[in-house]
């Protein structure tokens, strides 16, 4: 991918507002040592990013690695655009498989037959795109609070994190 590939020009309209609101969750420089993404700017983790100076990523740097490493890998632009927003955004947080878990357990509490594999494929697309959107948003909502509750249910040292989790999870 050259340089011009991702230039901001070049990203989607529809990518452009979810990663605002990625970046307006994730905020900037963090090093929690409750969290277990470690050390993380503008949500980005040295854990998943080994290569990247975490300390001097840029907003611009975070952006183009949303792009390629998140938005253009797990092809979220196939989705509609509020639940592509949503899965982003709850990907970043919670990791791409459990957030396709959540959107394909709220698509069969939406009465769409799919599998809970935790890939984005063809029948999670299509069934995203037939399912009622502000019926499917509020599933999938549901969901990921439920995915939050149960991890903090599991590690005492995230219940801390609850909170701004169901937030987000709500949002």
């Amino acid at each position: 991918m050259d340089a011009s590939s991702t230039a901001p020009e070049n990203y989607s309209a529809e990518f452009l507002a979810a990663v605002e609101r990625v970046l307006a969750n994730e905020g900037g420089y963090s090093s929690n040592p409750d969290d277990s993404g470690g050390a993380t700017n503008f949500g980005i983790s040295a854990r998943s990013n080994p290569g990247v100076n975490i300390a001097a990523l840029t907003r611009d740097g975070a952006i183009e690695i949303y792009w390629r490493e998140w938005w253009l890998r797990f092809g979220f632009a196939q989705l509609p655009a509020a639940i592509a927003a949503k899965i982003f955004d709850s990907s970043v947080n919670i990791g791409a498989r459990p957030a396709m878990e959540c959107l394909q357990r709220a698509l069969r509490a939406c009465g769409r037959p799919v599998a809970e594999d935790g890939t984005l494929g063809p029948a999670t697309v299509l069934e995203s795109h037939r399912a009622a959107p502000d019926a499917l948003l509020a599933a999938t909502r549901s969901e990921l609070a439920a995915h939050y509750r149960l991890v903090a249910a599991k590690q005492a040292r995230s219940a801390a994190f609850l909170n701004g989790w169901l937030n987000r999870a709500y949002a």
